[in-house]
């Protein structure tokens, strides 16, 4: 969704949040993160969601390629225990789930 460039610290702020994956904000899961469209110089970023709650973080000075609006995040191994832990916090809409063969081959990710 936004970019937020900190003083000491920049934010990818995702469309995603604690609602859809709640690992993180409970007990630190660690799930790598992955920027799918961008091949720009890496940068760390702070991943968080956009609840806006201090455990809303996906992950901390992880290492992404240039990130900006628009760009698509891969949240990985998060498998069905992370979707069905969904919370409609907020008043948040269950998202749906999607797959692509295409970024898959172009990442040779199988």
């Amino acid at each position: 969704m936004y970019i937020k460039e900190g003083v000491n610290t920049n934010f990818a702020i995702l469309d995603a949040g604690m609602t859809e994956l709640m690992r993180p904000a409970l007990y630190q899961s660690y799930h790598k993160i992955e920027n799918l469209s961008s091949i720009g110089e890496n940068q760390r970023y702070d991943v968080v969601g956009s609840i806006c709650e201090s455990s809303d973080t996906f992950g901390k000075s992880v290492l992404l390629p240039e990130t900006q609006r628009d760009d698509i995040i891969a949240i990985r191994s998060t498998g069905t225990y992370g979707e069905v832990m969904f919370s409609g916090y907020n008043l948040r809409d269950r998202v749906k789930a999607i797959c692509s063969d295409e970024i898959l081959q172009t990442r040779n990710i199988t």
